[in-house]
């Protein structure tokens, strides 16, 4: 594999990662600002009522969102895989 080649495959791995990781940081932060406020409305100093919510919420989302966000994630393997098998038999 030559620079160019790897540089591609390292912008589409980071690009691929911020799109599995966005969903699930969206929601943890919507989630913690609903539950901040509940918090501050109700008085209530639970600290483990925020992290708790927070990680089923993200739990939730990616349980719902797996299949539409590894599916690029899988292709990306699978090309990179063909291609990294077919530069080393060449050489």
């Amino acid at each position: 594999m030559d620079e160019a080649s790897i540089l591609t495959h390292v912008r589409i791995a980071l690009t691929l990662f911020l799109t599995f990781t966005l969903p699930p940081l969206l929601a943890a932060l919507v989630v913690g600002l609903v539950v901040g406020i509940v918090q501050a409305a109700t008085q209530i100093q639970d600290q483990t009522l925020p992290q708790t919510v927070k990680l089923l919420t993200v739990v939730a989302v990616l349980a719902v969102f797996f299949p539409l966000l590894a599916s690029p994630l899988i292709e990306h393997t699978k090309q990179l895989f063909t291609e990294f098998s077919t530069r080393t038999l060449r050489r």
